[in-house]
């Protein structure tokens, strides 16, 4: 029995530390930059999701939303909603975001599965805070977000080609609609 301690327990440990090394993923994407004097406060409220990556915990939304605001503690609580067209119904998931270093660094992580964490990076913001691009841990994921349903050609094409010079492969991007 004890040899059974000593050879279970240790790799037990090993693996419960290796899944929580890899559920942290709150890196950056290789080439790209957070947005630097960050402001929380203008960033929170109702975003539309423009254009994304097909994922599959978005597939077949339209009407996609993020609603941003803060926590008592100075986390963010966030709520995204979007109408499933195929299913015919709207789905909800409520997460918490935090920052990964400095408030003024637009890198967060986000969970709506603790301990689950994922990279939320704003990578470029305009100066009103109306259009934002987010990227996730790594290539695979995108976002463009706009304060209303939509967005300028040239506020499009300026993160697209952000996005490309990166590495994204930006002809993958779904746009959303909004009804």
């Amino acid at each position: 029995m004890k040899t059974f301690h000593k050879i279970v327990l240790p790799v037990s440990l090993g693996a419960l530390a290796y899944i929580a090394f890899h559920s942290y993923s709150v890196g950056i994407p290789k080439g790209a930059v957070a947005v630097k004097s960050f402001d929380i406060k203008k960033y929170l409220g109702r975003w539309y999701e423009i254009a994304r990556f097909d994922y599959k915990f978005e597939k077949n939304m339209d009407n996609v939303t993020a609603e941003y605001s803060e926590n008592p503690d100075g986390t963010v609580l966030v709520r995204n909603k979007g109408y499933n067209y195929v299913k015919k119904l709207w789905n909800e998931s409520i997460g918490e975001a935090r920052f990964v270093k400095d408030t003024t660094e637009a890198r967060l992580k986000v969970s709506f599965f603790k301990p689950i964490w994922a990279g939320y990076n704003v990578i470029d913001i305009d100066e009103d805070y109306q259009y934002a691009l987010v990227a996730g841990s790594s290539l695979k994921y995108l976002w463009i977000l706009s304060r209303t349903t939509t967005i300028p050609e040239s506020i499009r094409q300026r993160f697209i080609e952000k996005a490309r010079k990166i590495g994204y492969n930006t002809e993958e991007l779904i746009w959303v609609k909004h009804t």
